[in-house]
């Protein structure tokens, strides 16, 4: 029955570990040609689902099983809700009888719908098979209500490995429990946005995931170019416009982005709460209340004018919308460049262009180790554009994000929101599995690639042609940047006479040795000169690939943006 209603939504892959407490989900599977692939720890599993989901727009499922699976698959389960991936998590639970509630001192057993509920969008348990249909239908449409995240339905082991009689027809199509079509909105609505967009002089989108979520890069370049508005994004919305856009304004290049935020008089929000990595909205890193105004689009009606007051809230999905939008947009005649709108361009554009030259001096260095900016750089040059690039750990993740430029939409995974250590692992595997004519490459530290590193047999297994690039500096690096600058003061408060840092460093691990011994392609380099052949021999292995890169300790640890990373962590002062 479970699979069956799967396959019905369309899902043709499972992220999971086997476990006999739901033999008879799995083993059903290839019946209604879905595939289980299997991870060697469920957070990763997790993590895969996640980026399957954000890739193609569809469903990512993953399972756990109950007790120790589904414990281990709670980190990731909180990051892919956090992150708004479109995730549903099945889980095994223990027999009817003695579980929900406890019987005392049962077995692999702790109450899994309390402890999921907090960090989904919607957990509950089917007590019976004859609800399972009921309970998938409501996680079914939960799912693809508002903004994405993760559904749980917990599942009794007996039921899953039971044999039942039912006339509940099992391939009932989704459009007779759910929405299948966008959530538009009415043309009061569209008029009055374009309106407002008219009738500014300084103009700006701002893109968040849920343009990501709702694919609407084409939609959301063609009403910039009617407008000929800039493009800011949030840190998740990142490659909405492409970066090589004249109109797209980089997360990297931030001086251009916080000029246009600050000094913008109107702003269409695009599927963005405008959160802490946003600063909230506010000044001075945004317009004071008096001098800017908003407009708010959002499929979560909760995120409408969450952290700004708004001239217009449009509670629709950013594709229909912007589509509407456009279709407005040129039936009036799109925005002429005026004065003031050349003048605002002008201002912004000549910010943008000052980026590039700030952080080419960073690659001058050509000593060994290297400096860190060299690996995103050169990937850059190797890969197409159409590459997908995964981004994790500490300031390996920082030296990425300033190094790598987005040339096609929804090309460049993180967790966002989250900056979890190891999620790229899994990350990069469920890309490839949703792209697998794809180049994938996940660049990441030395401490994140220690979370999951036995992940490097699954691409081995599943024969995932994946390329992980490991920046080696034996150290927490961001950690320990912030530990000597703050410990020198601290000393003095609380006395004490020890010098150093405090557990920041550690052994060095080959990771180059350990991606062999699991029967993946393993290459060390130390200069820059040497890089970039032996980043496209790994690259063009036909298999899993790892690039053990020994980079500069000192170097890395002032990643570029350090300062305003710390300032986001404060409230802003402005209004």
């Amino acid at each position: 029955m479970v699979a069956a209603m799967l396959a019905a939504e369309g899902v043709e892959k499972v992220f999971g570990i086997v476990d006999g407490t739901y033999l008879g989900l799995y083993a059903s599977f290839e019946k209604y040609g879905i595939e289980l692939v299997s991870p060697r720890h469920e957070t990763c599993a997790a993590h895969m689902a996640g980026a399957y989901a954000r890739l193609t727009g569809r469903l990512g499922v993953c399972i756990a099983s109950n007790g120790p699976g589904v414990a281990n698959i709670l980190p990731g389960v909180a990051v892919e809700n956090g992150e708004g991936h479109r995730v549903l998590l099945l889980t095994s639970c223990r027999r009817q009888g003695i579980a929900y509630p406890d019987r005392g001192g049962t077995f692999q057993y702790f109450d899994q719908v309390a402890v999921t509920r907090p960090m989904t969008k919607w957990s509950g348990a089917a007590p019976s098979f004859e609800r399972i249909p009921e309970l998938l239908r409501r996680a079914f449409r939960i799912s693809y209500r508002g903004r994405p995240g993760v559904v749980h339905v917990d599942l009794p082991e007996n039921v899953l490995n039971g044999t039942f009689q039912t006339s509940e027809p099992l391939d009932r199509a989704p459009a007779t429990y759910r929405r299948t079509e966008p959530l538009g909105a009415s043309a009061a609505e569209v008029s009055r946005l374009a309106d407002l967009l008219l009738g500014a002089a300084r103009p700006l989108l701002h893109a968040g995931t849920g343009v990501v979520h709702a694919l609407a890069f084409d939609e959301l370049a063609r009403v910039a170019e009617l407008l000929e508005a800039p493009v800011s994004t949030s840190w998740g919305g990142r490659g909405s416009l492409p970066e090589t856009h004249p109109l797209a304004l980089p997360t990297n290049a931030l001086e251009a982005v916080q000029h246009a935020r600050a000094n913008a008089d109107f702003v269409l929000v695009l599927g963005s709460r405008l959160g802490e990595t946003d600063f909230w909205g506010k000044a001075p890193y945004w317009g004071k209340r008096d001098e800017q105004r908003f407009a708010f689009v959002d499929s979560d009606e909760e995120s409408l004018g969450l952290n700004r007051a708004a001239e217009a809230c449009v509670l629709a999905d950013c594709r229909a919308l912007l589509s509407a939008l456009a279709d407005e947009l040129a039936r009036r005649g799109g925005r002429g460049p005026s004065e003031a709108r050349r003048a605002w361009l002008a201002s912004v554009t000549e910010l943008r262009a000052g980026a590039g030259a700030t952080l080419d001096a960073a690659l001058e260095y050509r000593g060994a180790p290297m400096a860190p900016a060299h690996v995103p750089s050169t990937l850059r040059r190797l890969l197409p554009d159409d590459a997908i690039v995964v981004a994790d750990g500490g300031n390996t993740a920082v030296w990425t994000q300033f190094f790598h430029q987005v040339r096609r939409p929804n090309t460049f995974l993180a967790t966002f929101k989250f900056g979890m250590l190891g999620a790229g692992i899994g990350q990069a595997l469920g890309a490839k599995l949703a792209l697998p004519d794809r180049r994938v490459v996940c660049v990441i530290g030395d401490g994140a690639m220690g979370f999951h590193a036995q992940e490097l047999e699954t691409a081995v297994r599943h024969r995932l042609a994946v390329t992980f690039v490991v920046l080696c500096d034996r150290q927490w690096g961001m950690v320990k940047l912030t530990q000597q600058i703050g410990l020198g003061t601290m000393r003095e408060v609380i006395g004490s006479p020890r010098e150093g840092t405090i557990n920041t460093d550690f052994a060095e691990i080959r990771f180059d040795d350990l991606a062999r011994s699991m029967g993946a392609h393993g290459a060390r380099v130390a200069s820059p000169d040497d890089l970039e052949k032996t980043l496209r021999e790994a690259i063009d292995h036909d298999g899993p690939s790892v690039v053990h890169v020994d980079v500069d300790p000192g170097m890395h640890l002032w990643a570029p943006g350090l300062q305003l990373f710390k300032d986001m962590h404060q409230e802003p002062a402005g209004g």
